[in-house]
């Protein structure tokens, strides 16, 4: 061996295990296509987030029983083999269960398996691992439903998982959907099926600690999950990242994520929630414990997971939860636009005539009003016709809200006024991607309209709503979950709205004052 690369040999062997990891992981990135990587789901974790994920486990003892399915190069096992090794008390053995489809990345996970082993023989543990190539969603399956079926087949007791899954939409048609209903678990995403699969795989008592996008907290397409996952667990962890670039910043993504820490089987107590910025965790990491009904409220049906990084954010809860209505005590219903542009496209023009009435999209929506019609490509109108008249509302004065934001933009609830003296017509159209705020299909009255849009706008509830909702998508449910103040302080407010609202400093001056005197 040339004795610069003998040097380099020996400068990585001494490398802690998760830093080779990165090396591995800096070694094999170029070599990936990064459209199928984005196509896969596939985000490398860096060294500081293994790390951070491992140390959360209670001490690993005994025989252990590990699975990381979505290995990649292995730094999820490489920082747990590094823990396990540290600890005072170390682990008699350690079986390693590894799953990766990517053939690119199967020679750096061998390495890295074999620095695993090293490490093991050195600490004096044993050490094995299974490099599985298979589809872990298709293997999960086979060896849970073998289970359920025959009492000579032994299920995988796992005494710990550590994931960082892949993060794609599964189609509901689909042959994963398929195969993941047929044990049991009703999910749309490929994180939340490897995560369901590896807490049935747990054995009672077992660990999971897993990072994964936020989105799982709220939303009706991750309900069943939620109930899986508090029904079959204990949460002892939740961790924040306040800065959605930082995560998986070498691979240009921009998702708010979250590592969380399960038990399986246990019983449920407080909840750490720890948060930081940066992803190197030595500076400002913060963590405290709050009641698990703070987490999840013991009236939700919807199971939604609040998540509240600080003190601030507690604050910021508590002003919400001190509002006295809900929309329903305000008379109020809350509805997604019901006409879908590509069911109904033969309809849609793109300007209006005497033949047609308005369509309003999001992008109609602009400072607080609907303005229409809009320049750009969108249609501005729908077709009079006998086909299209039930997907209509009568003109009148509603509150609209758009149902998806861009990942970059400050605010997750945009809100608008849609006023019938702007906008002609007897019948109104609104696309999907909006909510609708109405009362029993037909208009507000404008004071109500205006002073409703004010506090949607409001910072208050903005912050409040970033708590539980954790992708850019803002859901009718979720939007019901809020708190509002009295119709008599909405219309106040919508009085002093004319053709612009107030600066938004004097909009949070105002919500921040009802919410203080309710």
């Amino acid at each position: 061996m040339p004795q610069r690369a003998r040097q380099n040999s020996e400068i990585s062997s001494r490398m802690p295990l998760p830093v080779f990891a990165d090396e591995l992981l800096c070694r094999s990135n170029p070599t990936l296509d990064q459209q199928r990587k984005a196509v896969m789901g596939q985000f490398m974790t860096p060294s500081t987030i293994s790390e951070f994920m491992a140390s959360l486990f209670t001490n690993p003892a005994g025989d252990i029983e590990l699975l990381d399915a979505g290995a990649g190069a292995g730094a999820l096992t490489a920082a747990f083999i590094q823990r396990c090794c540290a600890n005072r008390q170390k682990p008699i053995s350690v079986t390693a269960t590894v799953y990766e489809m990517e053939p690119l990345l199967l020679p750096c996970l061998q390495e890295m398996l074999v620095r695993c082993r090293i490490a093991c023989e050195t600490s004096q543990v044993r050490f094995t691992a299974d490099i599985r190539t298979n589809d872990f969603i298709r293997e999960g399956r086979e060896l849970l439903e073998k289970t359920l079926f025959s009492t000579n087949t032994r299920q995988p007791h796992f005494s710990h998982v550590i994931l960082n899954p892949p993060y794609k939409k599964i189609r509901g048609d689909g042959e994963h959907r398929r195969l993941l209903r047929a044990i049991g678990i009703e999910t749309g995403n490929l994180y939340a099926a490897f995560v369901a699969i590896g807490l049935k795989m747990l054995r009672p008592g077992g660990e999971l600690v897993a990072i994964t996008p936020r989105s799982f907290c709220n939303g009706p397409y991750f309900k069943q999950f939620r109930r899986l996952l508090l029904d079959t667990a204990s949460i002892r962890q939740i961790h924040l990242f306040t800065s959605r670039s930082k995560a998986f910043a070498h691979d240009n993504v921009l998702q708010e994520n979250i590592i969380f820490h399960l038990v399986k089987g246990a019983d449920q107590g407080e909840v750490v929630i720890s948060a930081t910025e940066q992803t190197d965790f030595a500076t400002g990491l913060t963590r405290r414990p709050v009641p698990f009904e703070q987490v999840v409220k013991p009236d939700d049906r919807n199971l939604v997971i609040h998540v509240a990084a600080d003190r601030q954010d507690d604050l910021v809860e508590k002003r919400v939860k001190a509002l006295p209505c809900t929309l329903r005590e305000l008379g109020i219903e809350v509805s997604t636009g019901p006409v879908v542009d590509f069911r109904l496209q033969e309809f849609l023009r793109l300007l209006p005539d005497n033949e047609t009435l308005p369509l309003i999209y999001p992008s109609h929506c602009e400072k607080g009003f609907v303005r229409w019609p809009g320049q750009g490509r969108k249609p501005n109108a729908i077709a009079d016709v006998r086909e299209t008249a039930k997907w209509l509302f009568p003109n009148g004065w509603y509150v609209l809200t758009r149902r998806f934001s861009s990942k970059e933009e400050k605010r997750r609830i945009v809100a608008a006024v849609h006023d019938p003296g702007q906008v002609p017509g007897e019948r109104i159209g609104f696309e999907n991607h909006l909510n609708l705020f109405h009362a029993g299909k037909q208009g507000l009255t404008p004071r109500l309209a205006k002073g409703l849009t004010l506090f949607l706008n409001s910072t208050l509830a903005d912050q409040y709503f970033r708590q539980f909702s954790g992708h850019t998508q803002v859901n009718a449910t979720d939007l019901r979950m809020l708190r509002y103040p009295r119709r008599e302080v909405l219309e106040r407010w919508g009085n002093m709205v004319r053709n612009i609202f107030p600066p938004q400093e004097e909009i949070d001056h105002l919500v921040n004052k009802a919410a203080g005197n309710e």
